[in-house]
């Protein structure tokens, strides 16, 4: 750490440097790892089972199973 302008006292340098180094500290931390999202969430979990195929007539089957 350089000090360019001014004269800071022993207390003052202590200061900055005790902000910079916590700053540092927290920016250095990943938190707690991401989980991949539940299948509960999941909004194809609501359809009745694979999707039709694209095609001719596959809009009469989108919705209704079999």
């Amino acid at each position: 750490m350089k000090v360019v302008r001014g004269n800071p006292t022993p207390e003052e340098l202590a200061a900055a440097l005790a902000v910079v180094r916590a700053r540092a500290a927290v920016a250095g931390d990943e938190g707690p790892a991401r989980r991949a999202p539940s299948n509960w969430s999941d909004p194809a979990r609501a359809l009745p089972g694979r999707l039709p195929a694209p095609g001719p007539g596959a809009w009469r089957t989108s919705f209704w199973p079999g």
